[in-house]
């Protein structure tokens, strides 16, 4: 049987850590948390759930992710953002694969309360995402925004697990306006420091195209209102981007 450490990147977190540290409880056996100097209760929090919590400065995502997955005592680990929190079904799952893994990754599906709606469209679901891997198989890839866990043999195949990893991204739509506006300065500045560019054709076109692919292909329209403005706001994110390259 493996033992398991989960780690955390925090800043501010004091509305969802808890939840996601409790989910934790009987599965992971350590937790780490590594903080970027919260000025709010995300530290007491992650003490009065006994995990080992680590100050850091913020340079990136993936930076951040490999530091504190570096500070884990455990070569396995189940990397969480402090919005997560395992389902009971998850839970068992993961119990299961710690008895004998088979692949050195695994992928979970995650699925996003937005505003209080679980939204099952709009290319939000099942949205699989990297959490439990072999840190001496491979690691993060260090990006501005948008990171990724990457195997040192790229040949290697990733198990997937049943049970929903629960996201509790946006508690409102003005929250989700500035992750836009945060997240699309790091996506262009990145872009712009590998030597890319874009021209009026993305600029216009992409943004429609993005909208048209979400709400209509992707049936964003059976969310109701919410998934109609998620798919406004991922198409403005793509606009924003590709203007701000250029």
């Amino acid at each position: 049987m493996i033992s398991l450490s989960a780690v955390i990147i925090t800043f501010n977190e004091e509305r969802n850590l808890g939840r996601c540290l409790e989910s934790l409880k009987g599965v992971a056996d350590e937790i780490i948390i590594v903080d970027s100097n919260s000025t709010d209760r995300t530290v007491e929090i992650a003490q009065a759930h006994n995990s080992k919590v680590y100050q850091h400065a913020f340079v990136g995502y993936g930076e951040q992710k490999n530091y504190a997955t570096s500070m884990a005592t455990n070569d396995w680990i189940i990397s969480l953002d402090a919005d997560e929190a395992l389902t009971p079904e998850l839970r068992q799952s993961i119990l299961e694969i710690k008895q004998n893994p088979e692949f050195s990754v695994y992928q979970v599906p995650r699925l996003t309360n937005y505003c209080g709606k679980w939204i099952w469209h709009c290319g939000w679901y099942p949205d699989k995402q990297t959490r439990i891997y072999n840190r001496t198989k491979g690691k993060w890839v260090e990006r501005r925004v948008h990171e990724f866990w990457k195997l040192d043999d790229d040949l290697g195949r990733s198990g997937y697990l049943k049970g929903d990893l629960l996201h509790y991204s946006f508690a409102s739509i003005n929250e989700h306006l500035q992750k836009i506006e945060k997240y699309s300065e790091l996506a262009a500045r990145e872009s712009v420091e590998k030597g890319k560019n874009t021209n009026m054709f993305k600029v216009y076109f992409s943004p429609k195209w993005h909208f048209v692919n979400d709400y209509f292909f992707k049936l964003g329209f059976l969310d109701g209102f919410y998934g109609y403005t998620i798919c406004r706001l991922s198409a403005y994110a793509t606009f924003l981007k590709y203007s701000k390259i250029r």
